[in-house]
Order: structure tokens, then sequence, then C-alpha cells
């Protein structure tokens, strides 16, 4: 009986997993090789760019649209392998859409070309990594500053403020709207592990529409594979290629692959590398992988300066070696020194001057100074999406906390790098934290439907502002009466199946959202509480309330109430697969009760109410209860717990 129930609940999550059906359309990477979404190419007005078709593949048409801009039809100059075509003179600078016509089908590119004005002189970087997309189950809990695994221990220190329980989608999503709308920023660069499991198609495309949307807006974006992405079966077909390189200007940015167990680049492509330095001689090179050079520094793990040595030597790459990587050196046995060494020499050699990844969840710089002193930059992300990685607090006193983070990484045309917002957090760049609490403390969760779309920001950074992209269904439009952001709408366009609207936006400190509807909302959601786990909880015991929520605009606050020996307590509940959800899950820590009500509550973004009571203990018994408005207000019963509490001693971003 145990393995028939077993099996039943097993089959129930599965049907409660969104399935990505296959489709016959052609995906960029079965037309293209470059560009693509996290690969661009890159030019002036006037320029021409090189667009390489796959075997077989022959383009008959490129076109470029963005949401305010074009389309504008590129002349094909050359064809062969490589295809040059023109980007006209009277481009528009932007983040384009490229439109691409063959005999194999038509694809649409999002990120597909940036088109500047003139090039930088500072190459200033929005540095992302392991945002761990999946269309499964990946959270953590957070409150402020503080992040936790644990719903009751993110309970005790959060001490009655708003608690999140943050999606690696949602967190991902999150951060590429905040640097989208930051103007600090020229570039969005992502080091790796951008799904959480290479096959995860569906994780895939939801990373594509995150994309898309940081290119409706006109920011771009460039990824570099990580070990979660191998093999490399959908990442080249809707993200890019595995080793490539740019130039943006004065800068070369070389993308390595460092593949899946191996944790490091195979030899070859070192020597690649080597021919694409060669070839670019006047360049400033920048090098993303995902798996980190360094371990450690004689300042400790967290990083710091190594200075004096040079791989060239002997004697002094001796010394080098315990500071240089498991993944990169081999292990204990130093498998791969030469490659390890090899790749020391080349920073050294053509001047690299900065290398940034991810891959260990935890923030690490390295100053890396050569005997001729030059400065290398190796600056190690974070986890921007994952919550597997080092609480904050930390869970032992000598552990060093980590959280849900992205940085700003500057760089010049004379080579000289920066962490600007570091400085100005921290006062000292070898820290436990060289990130910037960004999505932990700035958050969106976005809903579209045939009804309309909306979305709910929770900032605690203090007033934000910049360019907003969001899909809309046809026909609807901003409902002023439901929205507390000042918006000012720039423009609409339909871009293959999604009709884009760009924005200018303020978000207030606090608990706001953005609404854009085909009418008033009086619709209540439906909920329903389709299972527990354990099915029978144990008194005291930790289990799961599984919540089966639906709307026909969105669902704006979800969460269950817990009411036992006369009081009542609020858990909140996290998508239960990436995305827009239909099926949520709260962790309740234990009841200390015989007998008590679980209530699933769903609340849309019109202040619909609906409830959902089980009671657990005594005779078993469910029924629904629904409010038809709960209120006007824009920012329900989560706005009011959001700032009674949390403390702000964070970084303040300024305009």
């Amino acid at each position: 009986m145990k393995r028939i129930l077993a099996f039943l609940l097993a089959f129930l999550t599965l049907s409660l997993i969104n399935v990505n059906p296959a489709s016959a359309e052609a995906l960029p990477g079965d037309i293209l090789k470059m560009p693509m979404p996290g690969a661009p190419a890159i030019a002036l007005p006037g320029e021409t760019i090189e667009i390489q078709p796959q075997e077989g593949v022959d383009i008959t048409e490129i076109t470029i649209v963005s949401v305010m801009n074009g389309p504008y039809k590129l002349e094909i100059l050359e064809k062969g392998n490589t295809i040059k075509a023109k980007i006209p003179e009277n481009v528009v600078p932007d983040v384009y859409f490229l439109q691409v016509k063959s005999n194999k089908g038509e694809v649409i590119i999002p990120n597909g070309v940036w088109v500047l004005k003139e090039y930088p002189k500072v190459l200033r970087i929005a540095h992302l990594s392991d945002t761990h997309v999946t269309s499964g189950t990946k959270f953590g809990y957070v409150c402020g500053e503080y992040f936790q695994r644990d719903i009751k221990k993110i309970q005790e220190l959060c001490d009655g403020g708003l608690i999140v329980p943050l999606h690696s989608y949602v967190a991902t999503d999150s951060a590429y709207t905040y640097w989208s709308m930051d103007d600090r920023v020229d570039v969005i660069i992502s080091t790796g592990d951008v799904v959480d499991t290479a096959g995860d198609s569906k994780g895939y495309k939801m990373l594509f529409d995150i994309i898309s949307r940081a290119a409706a807006t006109g920011r771009p974006t460039i990824i570099v594979k990580g070990n979660h992405d191998d093999p490399p079966n959908y990442y080249p077909k809707l993200i890019g290629p595995t080793d490539y390189y740019l130039t943006i200007g004065k800068f070369l940015i070389i993308a390595l692959n460092s593949h899946g167990d191996e944790a490091h680049p195979y030899m070859d492509q070192l020597e690649w590398m080597e021919k694409v330095l060669e070839e670019h001689p006047d360049k400033i090179p920048i090098v993303i992988v995902h798996h980190p050079y360094w371990y450690s520094a004689p300042q400790g793990w967290i990083g710091g300066r190594i200075e004096g040595f040079t791989a060239f030597d002997d004697k002094d790459w001796a010394n080098l070696t315990q500071y240089v990587g498991y993944y990169w050196i081999g292990g204990p046995e130093k498998t791969t020194e030469d490659i390890a060494r090899r790749f020391l020499q080349d920073v050294e050699k053509y001047n690299i001057k900065l290398v940034m990844s991810g891959h260990i969840h935890h923030d690490k710089l390295h100053i890396y100074v050569d005997k001729n002193g030059n400065e290398h930059w190796f600056v190690t992300l974070t986890s921007t999406g994952a919550p597997d990685k080092e609480t904050n607090p930390a869970s032992k006193s000598d552990y060093s906390p980590t959280w849900y983070g992205s940085n700003i990484v500057e760089i010049d045309e004379n080579g000289n790098v920066r962490l600007p917002a570091v400085e100005e957090m921290f006062g000292t760049l070898f820290n436990d934290f060289i990130s910037l609490p960004v999505p932990q403390e700035f958050i969106t969760f976005r809903w579209t439907t045939d009804f309309g779309s909306a979305v709910k920001f929770i900032n605690l950074l203090g007033e934000e502002s910049g360019k907003f992209a969001i899909e809309v269904p046809e026909g609807a439009e901003v409902d002023a009466s439901v929205t507390n952001v000042t918006y000012k709408l720039l423009g609409e366009r339909k871009i293959g199946d999604k009709t884009y609207e760009l924005f200018e936006i303020v978000v207030p400190e606090g608990v706001s959202q953005l609404v854009i509807s085909k009418g008033k909302d009086t619709e209540k959601p439906e909920i329903s509480i389709p299972y527990l786990t354990p099915s029978k909880p144990v008194k005291g015991k930790p289990f799961k309330v599984y919540i089966s929520a639906k709307d026909n605009l969105g669902i704006r606050d979800i969460y269950v109430e817990i009411e036992a020996n006369g009081k009542v307590a609020t858990y909140p509940a996290v998508q239960a697969s990436g995305g827009q959800a239909d099926y949520f899950m709260a962790e309740i820590p234990g009841v200390d009760a015989d007998e008590y009500v679980i209530r699933a509550v769903a609340v849309d973004f019109y202040g619909n109410k609906a409830t959902f009571e089980m009671t657990v203990g005594g005779t078993q018994t469910t029924s629904q209860t629904t409010s038809t408005t709960e209120s006007k207000s824009t920012c329900g019963p989560a706005a009011i717990l959001a700032f009674s509490i949390i403390p702000l001693a964070l970084f303040r971003r300024k305009k």
C-alpha cells in the first residue's frame, strides 16, 4: 500500500509540472550559429556585421527591428560560410531583434544586433551568474538583507517583516529587469549555469523570454556556457555558441567553455584564444568563463592580491599552484596543470585585464599582479538565481555569508578595472560580499494572460526608475486605478508572436504594481489544496501544502494561514514550477496542535480574494470560502508587513 501511495503521489507531482510540447518551428540555433540571443552582433550605423549560418542554410533576407525603431532591411554584401551585412547609415542606436528568412525557415532572434551611437571608452557591465532558471522548483527565502533556505530560520530573523520565497526564475527575471532599468550599465554579462538542468528545454525558453524583454528595453546581453548547461543540446539552439569572441570598440570579449565535469577549457581552446588575441593586438581583452581560475590568496578564501610572480618561471609557478582552483589544475594530482599554467601565461603575455566567472555561488575577487606590475582582475560572482549557497547570516560563525547578488564591473580603454558600487557599499574590495543585493531586494512577479498583463514590484532599495518592457495582449491598456508606479508609455510593437510595450517607469520604495488589462477585473481567483505532504502531517513536524490557484489576470499575493490554538500564523507560497505558475507550495515548519485549519489565500491585482480551507485532525473536512473584493489598495496583506521592521542599511542607488 505504501508503494502504491508513493507512486500516486509521484504521479500527481509530475502532473503539476508544466511540460513544454515539442515544436516544429525553427529555433534560432537551427538557422544561425551567430549572432544569437546570448551573443549579439555589435556595430555602429553604417558598419558591417558578420552572420554565421548553419550548414546548408541559405539566408535570403535580414531585417532588424526594436519596439521603438525600424524595421530596417540589411544589405547582404557577401555570402558563404560567413555572411557580411551592412547596417544602414540611418539606423537609430538600439538593441534589435534580428529577423532572418532562409530556405530552412524564418527565425526572430532577440538581442541579435546591438547598434551603438559610439563605442564606449568605459565598458560598464552588469555581472550576473548562475541564474539556474528551472521549470521545476528551486528557491530560497529572503527578508531584506537576510537569506535562508529554511522557513523557520528566516522567520526567526525576519521578526514579522516581509518574507519572500524567491524562485530562481523570478530572481533571474528580477535581476534582468533591474539592470535593464539602470542607466549605470551598458551590457549584461552572465557567466554560466543559465539553467539548472541542461535538458530543461522549457527553462531555456523561459530565459529566452527574459533576454527578449531586456532587449526590448534596449539592454544587450552576453552569455557564456556553464557546467549546468552541459551537454549543450538546447543551449546552442536558444542561447548561443559555446566559444566565441565579440569586439565592442576597444574591448575584446572572449567566451571560453569550461565544459561539465572537466571544469576547465581544453588546450585547443587556449590555442584558439591565443590566435584571437594575436589578431586583435590593439584591444583590451576580457575573458568570460564559468569556472573561476583562483581558489584562494594570501589574504584567504574570499580573495586578495597575488603579486610578484610570473607563470613563466618554474619556481614562481610552483608557488602559485597553491592558489589555483581545483577545477583548473586538475585536483590534488594536478592532472591539468599544463592548461592552468598556459592560461596564466596567456593572461600575462596578452595582458588580459579582466576575467569574469561564477560557479562557486560566492563572491570572490583576486587581483593578480605580474612581475611587470600589470594588474589582472579575476572577478567571481555569487549566484544570482540559485539558493544553493551559504546563507546570510552564515550557518556557522567561521563560514562566509552570501545572498542573491549581481554587480557592476567597469573597465576603461586603458584596462583599468573598478567595482564602483562595491567600493561605495563596503569601502573594501576583499570582503564576504562583492555583489549588490539584486535581485534579493528588487523583485518582480510578472503575469500575462489573454485578459491582460500585470507585474508586482517589491523594492527595498529606494526609488528606482528606468525603461521597462512587458508582453501584453492586444487591446489591453494601463489601468491607472490599480497602478501605483509612475509610468509613461514610450511605444508598442508586435515582434513575432509577442506584443511588447515599452515604458519609462518610476518604482517607489515598497510594494507596488503595474496593471495592463482589457477592463476591470471582477473575477476572484480559483483556489484549492490538492494535497499535503505527508498527507497526514505529524504533530510538530514540518509538512508542505500544495496549492492550485488560477486567475484571469494573475495572482498578486498567495499564502497559507494556519489557525491553531486560537492563533493564526502566515506562510508565503512559492511557484511549484518556474515562470507563470498555476501550482504553488508553502512549507510549514510544524504545528503544535491536534486539530487546526489550513487556509490557502489568493489575491489578484484588483484585490479580489479567494480562500480554501482544510481542517487537519478531528473530522477531516474541507470547505471553500470567497470574498469578492478585498480592497482597492494596490498593496494587499504582504505590503502591510513589508517594511515594519526590515533594516535597510544597505546600498542606496544614486541617480
